[in-house]
Parts: structure tokens; C-alpha cells; sequence
């Protein structure tokens, strides 16, 4: 059987959605002939946790790692942060110590490049280099961001030319917070000249949306595919009415405050003080790390006593809370590359058949795939009256019991058949380095 290195800064107990597409992937490509050996940090910093995963990985998968040094800790002594792990998402201008937080960004962007995890790259590259002399592989996929491991990547491939797909979750410089880094011309410069270094000498890469292809292309790749994000079907509960007697709008992940939807709320607050019956039944549930922004704003929309906030749970427990819902939220960065974005929860909520509300373009790549499988709409960041009249039609349907959707053609983004995908690319790359050999 052919083996694939998998390097990769989040695995289990990692929690949060970095993890998901990997550790899937490993789950299912023994399923179709090959077998994947992962390499990941010995003492990652991440900021959350869920033993729940744990499940997913075999007891015969090999998992090498390696220690790695971070400077978070030097990070939350700048910002005044003790204990809390640092997250790019999450720190809101509106926070206290804005300025320290500047100071760090601007020092993280330009100083630690690509990313803080950039201390691992030569270690690993000389660790792996040795290990690969006596347990040779077939294919090496680096996984990112973190985009250091992609550095990992082209530094093995210079070593020892074994295929390599680069594969891309988020962007690396089109990110939504890389103008909050604070770069100077020449950081700029090295973070798109080492981008550009691994979308062209890396022999494929992958990517999660159409909008992301698009942009990849123009560096010229000698391959390109897109692999969507998606769900597993052992994950999923069965599909149940829900009975509550409340119209629960729930969003399961992370809210930061590029994504905070302030119209939404402003929707929310009017239809409360108009609509005696949705003032009654409404209830809002977020679930996972709340921006501090989004919490004040919630607060001035006057919606406090219909809201519950849930820290972060399980995988297992989110997926529960999901299928509780009425509406399943989906809420997209208000950003440049916005029509790009695919939150890896949209597959979830899919494949939960719920109806989904969506809050982003109209005309991107999470839009379109909602009209295929008529899972749900997508209400543009700024159309107010769409949104109300979207909401008021959801809450009609759920007085009436027929708001269930008739989802369509989700099978494709299941983990399995992607899965599939994913190992395509891999036999034609291994057939071509065995033709060469």
C-alpha cells in the first residue's frame, strides 16, 4: 500500500475546524489504498481542545512528533493576556490594550514569517529528511494555515523530490485579517514571494472553493484541484423534527467581529418590537467563542434576553446542538475575499437538513452552493428587506411545521466521497513519479 506524509500543525486533541479536514482524510484514504502517517507538533499551542476526535484516528496510524517553540508566551505578556491563547480572529479593536495588540500584529507580520509556528520549519525539515531515508513514502501533503507547514513542504520536496501537494484551507496572503498584520513593503514582498514559491513548485494543490481556484491559477500552479471541506456521515444524527416550541436560530463556531452581522441584529430587534408571536417564540443560540464586539452589539440591539451564549463544546456535542435548531446560521467575513469563503460548518449544517441562513454575497461560492442543494438562502450583507422578509417566511413555516427543506444532492460533500477526490489526485501523481523513475 502507498504511503502519504501528512504534515499537519492541528490533530486531535486539537479541537476547532483546522482539524476536521485532515484527520478525515486520514480516516478514510486506508479505505482506498493508501496509508497516511502523520506529523504533527509534540506541544502545539492551540487554543482549543477536544478528546472527542480521538475517536477518528486508527490504532494503527502512525503519528510522528516532534517539539515546537511558539512565542505566544512572549505574545500574551505584550498584550496583557496571561492564560488565554492568542487568536487572530478574535481580537477586536474594541478590546482593551488595542494598542499593545497593534504593536504584537505588526511584530507577528512582520517579523515571524509566515506565521509564529515558522521556528519548526528547518527542525522538521531536517527531522523528516533523516525519517524518510529508512521509511520511505509515495507523496507528502502539507496542510494550511498554518503556512509554515507548507515551508516544511518545499523543503523536503528540495531534498528529496517526493510528490507534494500543498493543500490550502485558507488563503495565505488574500486572508481576511493579512491587512491587520501591519506589513511593511519588504514583509509583503517575502509573504507573497514564499506563496508564490510553494503554489508553483509544489506538483499539486488544493483547494476548498471555487473563488480560491480562480485566484491560485493566476500564480501559475503545475496543478490545481478543488477538494471542498464537507461532513461525515458517522457523525451525523439522524434526522428528527425538531419539536421545540421555540424559533431557535442557532450558529455553532466562531463569531469574530469581521463577522459580526449588525444588520441581522437590527432585523432581529425591529421584528421583536413589531410581531407579538416572534417576540414569544424567538430564541437565538451561539455556540463557541464569541467576539467581545458581537456580544456589545447584541446588547445594544436590546435581543440580550433572547440569546444564550455556549462556549466552546465538542465536535460531537456541536453537532447535537445543531440538529436542535430551527435555522442553522451562517454568517460570512465581511472581507475582500468574502465570495471565496467556504466555513468548513456549512457542510455540517447540510448534511443536518436544517434550513440554513446564510449572511454574505449573494453571488459567491457559499450562495451557490446552497441554491444546488436548495439547503437554504443567502441574504447580501447590506439588503435589510430580504432579510426580514427571509426571516418572517422562516418563522411562517415553522408556525405551520413546514419549514424542513427538501435538501438536494449532498452526497458530494460527504467525507468519504471526497475523499475519493483526494486519492485520485494522489495515484496520478504517484503513476507519473513511477513512470520518471
Amino acid at each position: 500500500m502507498p504511503k502519504v506524509l501528512i504534515i499537519t500543525y492541528y490533530w486531535p486533541p486539537s479541537g476547532g475546524s483546522g482539524v476536521q479536514r485532515w484527520l478525515k482524510f486520514a480516516k478514510y484514504l486506508p479505505q482506498f489504498g493508501w496509508e497516511p502517517i502523520i506529523y504533527t507538533p509534540e506541544n502545539p499551542d492551540f487554543a482549543l481542545k477536544d478528546e472527542t476526535l480521538l475517536k477518528d484516528v486508527a490504532a494503527t496510524t502512525t503519528v510522528l512528533r516532534t517539539k515546537i517553540w511558539e512565542p505566544y508566551q512572549l505574545f500574551n505578556r505584550l498584550t496583557g493576556k496571561k492564560a488565554e491563547k492568542a487568536n487572530v480572529a478574535l481580537m477586536s479593536e474594541k478590546k482593551g490594550n488595542s494598542r499593545l495588540q497593534k504593536i504584537a500584529m505588526t511584530l507577528r507580520g512582520n517579523l515571524l514569517i509566515p506565521d509564529p509556528r515558522c521556528f519548526w520549519i528547518k527542525p522538521s525539515v531536517k527531522f523528516l529528511t533523516e525519517y524518510l531515508k529508512d521509511h520511505p513514502v509515495d507523496a507528502i501533503v502539507t496542510t494550511g494555515p498554518p503556512h509554515s507547514m507548507h515551508m516544511i513542504g518545499l523543503g523536503l520536496h528540495k531534498q528529496t523530490n517526493i510528490p507534494w501537494i500543498a493543500d490550502f484551507r485558507d488563503p495565505w496572503t488574500n486572508i481576511d485579517f493579512y491587512k491587520d498584520l501591519h506589513l511593511t513593503w519588504l514583509a509583503d514582498k517575502i509573504h507573497q514571494h514564499k506563496e508564490q514559491q510553494v503554489v508553483r513548485q509544489a506538483d499539486a494543490v488544493i483547494v476548498v472553493s471555487d473563488q480560491m481556484k480562480r485566484e491560485y491559477e493566476l500564480l501559475l500552479p503545475k496543478r490545481i484541484d478543488l477538494i471542498y471541506n464537507g461532513f461525515d456521515s458517522d457523525d451525523c444524527l439522524p434526522n428528527i423534527m425538531t419539536t421545540s416550541e421555540q424559533f431557535t436560530i442557532s450558529h455553532i463556531g466562531l463569531i469574530s467581529q469581521a463577522r459580526n452581522p449588525l444588520l441581522l441584529w437590527k432585523v432581529l430587534s425591529d421584528l421583536i418590537t413589531e410581531n407579538m408571536a416572534f417576540r414569544q417564540l424567538f430564541h437565538l443560540k451561539l455556540v463557541g467563542k464569541t467576539d467581545t464586539s458581537v456580544k456589545e452589539s447584541i446588547t445594544q440591539f436590546g435581543l440580550l434576553p433572547y440569546v444564550t451564549l455556549v462556549d466552546h463544546v465538542s465536535h460531537d456535542e456541536a453537532i447535537r446542538l445543531q440538529s436542535e435548531a430551527q435555522v442553522l446560521l451562517l454568517l460570512i467575513n465581511r472581507s475582500p475575499n468574502a465570495k471565496g469563503i467556504i466555513t468548513g460548518k456549512l457542510f455540517e449544517y447540510l448534511a443536518a437538513e436544517k434550513m440554513i441562513l446564510a449572511i454574505g454575497p449573494s453571488d459567491g461560492d457559499v450562495a451557490s452552493i446552497l441554491r444546488q442543494t436548495q439547503a437554504g438562502t443567502t441574504i447580501d450583507f447590506d439588503d435589510e428587506e430580504r432579510l426580514k422578509a427571509t426571516l418572517l417566511n422562516y418563522f411562517e413555516r415553522f408556525q405551520n411545521h413546514t419549514l424542513q427543506p427538501e435538501v438536494a444532492d449532498i452526497h458530494r460533500f460527504s467525507r468519504k466521497s471526497l475523499s475519493v477526490a483526494l486519492v485520485q489526485v494522489l495515484n496520478e501523481l504517484h503513476a507519473t513519479q513511477s513512470q520518471h523513475a
